[in-house]
């Protein structure tokens, strides 16, 4: 598909979509500064959304920090807590009511996410005339959306570049079977708050 410098994108990142299966494909953390930057691809970047969750203690908040320090906005919500123990985070309505809202502004919008609940939404997106694409792992992406947007860019193609940190075994050790040590560059990547929502994403990874 043909780009040119003068498109105006907007870019829009499922976080939690994004953090599940870069975790249940390959024990990773996603690398979002490299995945901006490729959606832009060299065009006018208008906005830059990630959609995250908060939680009570805020450990989160050094990954929030990271990603509007690379230029990324973050639309946070707060993890609810339901006295049954049930816990949810759900930011697929807010993602699309603000692509929507600013249709008028972009001729571009790239949706990072492989969730086939956003087809709708790519369809109203091509409906106003504007380019819908996707980025996202391409084993956990839908293929009914991959048949209607107008580009995609399957992440597990070059996983050296939108993959970060060593692998994580279930025991919290890296490949090399030693401890995973903390470190400046792995802020960025500190893991999301876990919710029963984003489990349940988890084990319905397969299309």
């Amino acid at each position: 598909m043909f780009k040119h410098k003068d498109q105006r994108v907007g870019v829009f990142i499922d976080t939690q979509n994004m953090y599940y299966s870069a975790r249940h494909l390959f024990q990773r953390k996603v690398n979002f500064k490299s995945i901006v930057e490729d959606a832009v691809a060299g065009r006018l970047l208008i906005r830059a959304l990630a959609y995250v969750v908060k939680t009570k203690t805020a450990d989160e908040q050094p990954f929030f920090d990271a990603l509007q320090k690379s230029g990324i906005e973050t639309r946070e919500k707060d993890l609810m807590e339901y006295a049954s123990g049930h816990k949810k985070a759900d930011w697929d309505v807010g993602l699309a009511i603000d692509v929507v809202h600013m249709l008028d502004i972009l001729d571009v919008v790239v949706i990072v996410s492989g969730d086939g609940d956003y087809l709708p939404l790519v369809e109203h997106i091509q409906s106003r005339g504007r380019i819908a694409e996707v980025m996202a792992f391409g084993e956990t992406t839908s293929s009914n959306l991959v048949n209607y947007v107008d580009d995609y860019i399957d992440l597990s193609q070059n996983k050296k570049r939108y993959l970060i940190g060593p692998i994580v075994k279930s025991d919290g050790k890296d490949e090399m079977g030693e401890e995973k040590e903390e470190d400046e560059e792995d802020d960025f990547f500190i893991e999301p708050p876990k919710n029963d929502q984003g489990d349940s994403r988890t084990r319905r990874l397969e299309f």
